[in-house]
């Protein structure tokens, strides 16, 4: 974490592909055990500022610090330091989930002992055990999604960046989820989650909300319904579209 008490702390970071500005001079700061909601049209820049944040894109200027570490200098730093669970399921679905787990413990650098015991703790917590020797490939889409997000968590990071991490599955497996990234939370672990499901963005502490690399909106959103005298964040999410527009 920073001297500035921020688990993610970014000033007028931009990124530019040749003359394209695809983020521009963002601005944000994450709390520690926040559910940070990051929104934005396909091509807003979101994947883009991500990206930078993981250590997978070096930025064009600006300045962010993740986990406490530099994204121009400690990017090898910073991969330790976090989760992330990808949009799209990436594991091995020729292998069980017992065996994904124990080979991402491997990739994360933990010992024979330290995989055992986080396997052991990661089916109990996600209630994996009775799918553990079953093929990946076999399993429904929602228990994907929580064998993703374990081994996400397996080096235990403080901050976890979850890229669509509902996507496709049914309503009920996506309240579940939801319910894991709350009791995380609750444990003090930072949530960073983009997602295209508005309800769902009600249940952030806080969310941004890009469009054309910038931010353009950032708030809690009971307070965002309120200035905008909207019901829902979906409807939220139009009048600021359109607002933009105009």
């Amino acid at each position: 974490m920073t001297n500035s008490g921020y688990t993610v702390h970014v000033e007028n970071l931009t990124r530019m592909f040749g003359t394209f500005k695809a983020v521009d001079n963002v601005s944000f700061q994450v709390k520690p055990g926040e559910i940070f909601g990051f929104l934005g049209a396909n091509g807003a820049g979101k994947t883009t500022t991500i990206r930078m944040l993981c250590g997978l894109l070096l930025p064009t200027s600006g300045k962010a610090i993740v986990a406490g570490y530099d994204v121009y200098k400690d990017t090898e730093a910073i991969k330790r330091h976090i989760g992330y669970m990808a949009q799209r399921f990436s594991l091995y679905e020729d292998l069980t989930v017992r065996e994904n787990i124990e080979f991402y413990g491997g990739v994360y650098g933990l010992n024979r002992k330290q995989i055992k015991t986080k396997t052991a703790e990661l089916l109990d917590y996600l209630k994996l055990w009775e799918h553990a020797d079953k093929l990946t490939a076999s399993l429904p889409l929602g228990w994907k999604q929580r064998m993703a997000l374990s081994t996400a968590l397996l080096h235990n990071p403080d901050l976890i960046f979850l890229d669509e991490p509902t996507s496709g599955v049914d309503p009920e497996s996506r309240r579940n989820f939801w319910m894991l990234i709350y009791e995380l939370s609750e444990q003090g672990k930072t949530i960073f989650v983009t997602t295209h499901f508005m309800d769902e963005a009600e249940y952030c502490h806080r969310l941004s909300i890009m469009r054309d690399g910038k931010i353009v909106e950032l708030d809690k959103p009971q307070s965002l319904k309120q200035k905008y005298k909207a019901d829902t964040m979906q409807d939220v999410f139009m009048k600021v579209v359109q607002k933009v527009e105009a």
